[in-house]
């Protein structure tokens, strides 16, 4: 057995003591870094989706840089937000949308269109996007449908007219024959071309027809022929009727001589003109010709 002296023995004491407070304090200090390492690992997946939901509402891809509606009733009508974006998309759009057509001028095609309109027809519409529009219509004369774009032209500005058969073609084309068969007739006077059963003036844009018992195939023919247009007769009935048309514009004038008429019509937006392209008499539906 040993035996240390009394100041020994307080010196081994403190030793021990001053160990096991180290021990502690290390063990202290263990278990709050394993605290904050549980803590952060419990909190850092609770961060990562809230960033995420931040980063995906400002940069969600696929967003378009433009908001086009197309509302058909009660009557056709287009609302447009543009911030930059391209012309051709929003043109491709708007044909899809419309099921008609649409041709962009070369400067129109790289142009970056920034617009906002609501709800607005056709035509005003179009007049926003570019300077120079022009639109193809076809028109019935019975007035049970409206008007139906065939094709609509943005163009730049001194481009030119696209051609008349662009999206309105024809297949076939009647011809009126007329003349006097003899040599040496004089010329008629005014008198009597008053007297003639069919007269068609066109002046300015402007038609007017006088029709005494003849057949519509020959009056449309005549208007063809005055006016400068192709005119197609596929029901050839030889009806007669009376017409005493003044100074209307030829949409208006041949829809007061027939519900059996197409139109193809021309609209010019930029210079507020309409002309007419072509005309097709059809033959009246079935139900009317069986008279039921």
């Amino acid at each position: 057995m040993c035996v240390h002296p009394q100041g020994q023995r307080e010196k081994i004491l403190k030793s021990v003591v001053n160990r096991a407070y180290v021990k502690s304090v290390f063990a202290a200090l263990v278990l709050l870094l394993c605290a904050a390492v549980t803590f952060s690992q419990q909190a850092e997946p609770e961060k990562k989706p809230a960033e995420k939901d931040a980063k995906t509402q400002t940069t969600k891809p696929g967003v378009k840089p433009y908001t086009l509606t197309v509302k058909t009733r009660p009557i056709l009508n287009i609302s447009l937000k543009a911030d930059k974006a391209n012309m051709a998309d929003v043109a491709q759009d708007l044909s899809k949308r419309l099921k008609t057509p649409v041709f962009l001028g070369t400067e129109r095609q790289k142009e970056p269109l920034s617009i906002e309109f609501s709800e607005l027809t056709l035509e005003p519409a179009l007049q926003l996007l570019s300077p120079t529009v022009y639109v193809d219509y076809e028109i019935d004369s019975s007035g049970q449908n409206p008007p139906r774009a065939l094709g609509i032209f943005l163009y730049d500005v001194n481009q030119g007219e696209p051609p008349l058969s662009a999206v309105v073609h024809g297949s076939t084309q009647s011809m009126l024959i007329e003349g006097n068969t003899e040599d040496g007739v004089e010329p008629e006077s005014d008198e009597k071309k008053e007297e003639q059963p069919l007269r068609v003036t066109y002046q300015d844009y402007i038609l007017s027809v006088k029709a005494k018992q003849q057949p519509l195939p020959l009056i449309l023919l005549k208007i063809g022929e005055v006016v400068g247009i192709p005119v197609d007769i596929q029901d050839e009935k030889m009806d007669l009727v009376d017409a005493n048309i003044s100074k209307l514009s030829v949409e208006e004038a041949i829809k007061q001589l027939s519900p059996n008429i197409k139109l193809f019509v021309r609209a010019d937006l930029s210079r507020s003109e309409r002309r007419t392209l072509r005309l097709v008499l059809t033959e009246p539906p079935k139900a009317v010709q069986d008279g039921r």
